[in-house]
Formats: structure tokens, C-alpha cells, sequence
């Protein structure tokens, strides 16, 4: 079996709690809207502001913002204005960038083999950034070669995976995709990704019957033959 010459990794669920970026990073931000929407001063807070209005004209922004923070909407401003909501929290030591014990050993493992890891998730690139470079096993940024979001294509979707493989100048056969989403997984397998669908302990959910099934990261490397930590 070839090793992987990349990991391509999902984030909420796989790599970081679920319950971090819904419990502590979304009500985070969310409760700081009020405070941030009134720093018009700040030209990229104003830029924000602009566009909220012009995308609903009729509404005060905040009130716009807030609900799309209630249905955790991925567009655009809000995605913005909750960058630099998390980015503030982390300068300040707020937030911590909750990853599982065996996340940061594995991602040392696979880059000192030369294996290059790159995540993928709906959540924007710099939050992406900021979970790994504040992270509770600390900087693990310079780890990972590469960060990608929905702007490259839904995650549902087998053509999404082949122009990721592109990105990452990969082919699609020697990419591994880690996963607590079967349908996620079923695209990228169709696109010819080998894949290892993630079941933490404790979340109770199904197992999939159609790739392979693991519980951390170590168990990963050994279905795929990847470096161990």
C-alpha cells in the first residue's frame, strides 16, 4: 500500500470538537456583534457594514448580522466579521484553539515524513488559521501546507475534491480524506480519494458502511499507512 503523499482533513468534528465551534467560537462572536458593528471607525468594520447593506438594504445591520449568526449562515460579511472577532479573542487569550490530544502528534508525524496536510472546511480560511495557530498544543499552523473553504466548491460535491487534488498539486489517489461526514467521504471516493471516515468517542453517530472507520488519528495513519506519532 503507497503512502499518502497528502492528508486532506475536515476540522469541526475531526479534528477540533464540534462542541468548540458551536458552543464557545459562533455564541463568542455572536455576543460581541453589538460592540464590533459600532467600530465604524474601523475602515475593514465599515467595509462590512457596506456590504451587510447593500445585501439587505432595508435592516439595520446588526439585526441582519445577528440573524445570520442565529442560522450560522456562511456568507461572506458575517464570515469577515467574525474573523476579526476571533482574531481579537485569540490576541487576548479568550480563545484557546480546542484540537483532540491526538491531532497535533500526527500532524508532526505526517510532515516530518513528508506527508503534506491541508484542511477543508465550510468555516473561513483565517478561522481555520487561527484554531491552529492558537491552538491548546500550541502554534501548529506551520503544520498544516494549505487551508480551504467552500469558496472552492461545495463539500458534497466529487468535482469539489478533484480541483482541491489541483490546488494541492496532488493526484486524487494519493490524497487521504479524514472525515466525520460519510456524504463528505462518498464525494471525495468518487473522485478517487482514499478515505477514513472519523468517529470520536462519545458522539454516538453511525459508522460508515461504506469506508473505512476510525477513532483518532492514530488509527488513521495505520489504515493508511501513514507515518505514526
Amino acid at each position: 500500500m503507497l503512502t499518502p503523499l497528502a492528508v486532506l482533513t475536515d476540522i469541526e468534528g475531526t479534528t477540533t470538537p464540534a462542541t468548540f465551534v458551536q458552543g464557545v467560537l459562533l455564541p463568542f462572536a455572536r455576543a460581541a456583534l453589538p460592540d464590533w458593528t459600532a467600530r465604524i471607525d474601523l475602515p475593514e468594520v465599515a467595509s462590512v457594514l457596506a456590504e451587510v447593506g447593500r445585501m439587505v438594504p432595508d435592516q439595520a445591520a446588526l439585526t441582519t448580522l445577528q440573524h445570520w449568526s442565529d442560522r450560522d449562515l456562511k456568507l461572506a460579511p458575517l464570515q469577515q466579521l467574525q474573523g476579526m472577532i476571533w482574531e481579537q479573542g485569540y490576541a487576548d487569550g479568550a480563545l484557546r484553539g480546542e484540537v483532540f490530544a491526538d491531532v497535533a502528534p500526527h500532524l508532526r508525524a505526517w510532515a516530518a515524513g513528508g506527508v503534506r496536510v491541508f484542511t477543508f472546511t465550510s468555516g473561513s480560511i483565517q478561522a481555520q488559521r487561527l484554531i491552529f495557530g492558537h491552538s491548546t498544543d500550541g502554534d501548529l499552523s506551520g503544520l498544516i501546507a494549505g487551508f480551504f473553504d467552500t469558496r472552492i466548491g461545495a463539500k458534497r460535491d466529487p468535482d469539489t475534491y478533484v480541483r482541491l487534488a489541483i490546488a494541492m498539486n496532488v493526484p486524487t489517489a494519493a490524497v487521504a480524506f479524514l472525515s466525520d461526514t460519510e456524504a463528505e467521504l462518498d464525494a471525495a471516493t468518487t473522485a478517487g480519494m482514499r478515505t477514513c471516515h472519523v468517529v470520536r468517542a462519545g458522539t454516538g453517530a453511525a459508522r460508515s458502511s461504506r469506508h473505512p472507520v476510525v477513532a483518532d488519528f492514530a488509527a488513521a495513519a495505520a489504515v493508511l499507512g501513514l507515518p505514526r506519532a
